[in-house]
């Protein structure tokens, strides 16, 4: 009955929101995939020509959670399409939760860029989307796929993006792409970390004035926003509205702010080669975003450079001595590089400060500490 009501609801926004305007009814599709995967997306046709966007959705969802957001946007004139990921939804492959870690970031790396490319070239066969406005969206993982679709297109011209983060290449590429502009936003108590910081640090990536940054303190995990803060639908529409059809007046006020450019140039530099390890080296007390830090040492980790990882997980033990999280990050580099010792040392003191841990949420605090106890368990300690 919920999900029927839930439906019903989407439908009705759909026909009625907006100015007056009667717009066609969503439109469920088959693509077909380059290897022949079957991927279900749906289309919300605006009531008349207008801009274009694609909507890709977070690693622990389906296409249907923008379903609110699309209907909002057709209502304002912008075409819309979402797409079901591979392995998600109605969408064909292997259920994504049942690969394992290799196999994927093997979709990822080799399936992905294919399915969202056939998705864009669908939306731009649309009767009625203007080739020359067309912006993309995304929500956790879909935030990396959206920066890397319009690293691959140059129609791409404005990039929502909710709670994730993207990787060094994604972050480069929107510190140059002066002409692009962003909007991103996070809540304070999502279970998969402190992303409010994550976002604050893309917005101050971008040079472009008509980038927005919106937070909440509450609303969890990208897309689960539009429940709470339903008017942030209407924020992202008219965002999307005023930088696709360059009407800066219709541009929305939000609350956030970037990072100043000194904690932006401070992060840049602790991303080069040895650096952060030069930084610990100096003894000199330096202020970085513990979350940020946090997550250049796993990207560093994740390819194979243990020694970077530990020298910058050691840059943020330092600058957060208290944060329970630093050290069992730290626990995590070494136990990689082999130094068992340092590893159960590092783990054995994230416990230790657990208890007076009044920052991170409870979700946060169980992640932290189960990540800790079982390393404890591996390294050989009750």
């Amino acid at each position: 009955m919920r999900a029927l009501r839930s439906v019903t609801i989407v439908v009705l926004l759909y026909v009625a929101v907006g100015w007056g305007q009667s717009v066609p009814a969503p439109r469920v599709l088959d693509l077909k995939a380059f290897d022949g995967t079957a991927l279900k997306a749906t289309y919300f046709a605006a009531a008349k020509p207008g801009p274009g966007v694609l909507l890709l959705h977070q690693c622990d969802q389906q296409r249907k959670i923008w379903d609110g957001l699309a209907a909002n946007l057709a209502a304002h004139g912008i075409h819309v399409l979402t797409v079901d990921n591979r392995g998600f939804g109605e969408s064909g492959g292997t259920r994504f939760d049942k690969l394992s870690q290799e196999e994927m970031r093997a979709v990822v790396r080799d399936k992905f860029a294919g399915d969202f490319d056939l998705a864009f070239q669908f939306l731009l066969s649309q009767d009625g989307v203007n080739h020359d406005q067309i912006g993309a969206g995304g929500a956790s993982c879909g935030v990396n796929n959206a920066i890397k679709l319009a690293r691959r297109h140059g129609e791409v011209k404005a990039l929502v993006l909710l709670s994730g983060g993207t990787d060094r290449d994604g972050r480069s590429f929107l510190r140059v792409s002066k002409n692009l502009p962003v909007f991103t936003g996070g809540a304070e108590d999502d279970q998969y970390g402190n992303v409010v910081e994550t976002m604050q640090w893309l917005h101050s990536l971008s040079g472009n004035s008509a980038s927005r940054f919106q937070t909440y303190p509450n609303g969890r995990h990208g897309a689960e926003m539009f429940g709470p803060h339903p008017e942030l639908m209407d924020m992202v529409s008219g965002w999307f509205l005023a930088t696709l059809t360059q009407k800066p007046a219709l541009l929305p006020k939000t609350n956030g702010t970037g990072f100043s450019p000194a904690v932006a140039e401070l992060l840049e530099k602790i991303d080069q080669p040895g650096a952060a390890g030069d930084m610990a080296a100096s003894g000199a007390k330096i202020q970085v975003p513990e979350y940020t830090v946090n997550l250049l040492g796993y990207e560093h980790l994740q390819s194979g450079d243990a020694k970077g990882a530990i020298e910058i997980f050691r840059l943020n033990v330092s600058a957060h001595p208290e944060s329970p999280n630093t050290y069992d990050s730290l626990a995590d580099a070494y136990l990689v590089a082999g130094q068992r010792e340092q590893a159960l040392a590092n783990a054995k003191k994230a416990l230790e400060l657990l208890p007076g841990d009044a920052k991170d949420t409870e979700d946060r605090r169980k992640g932290i500490r189960e990540s800790a106890e079982q390393k404890v368990k591996q390294l050989g300690e009750k």
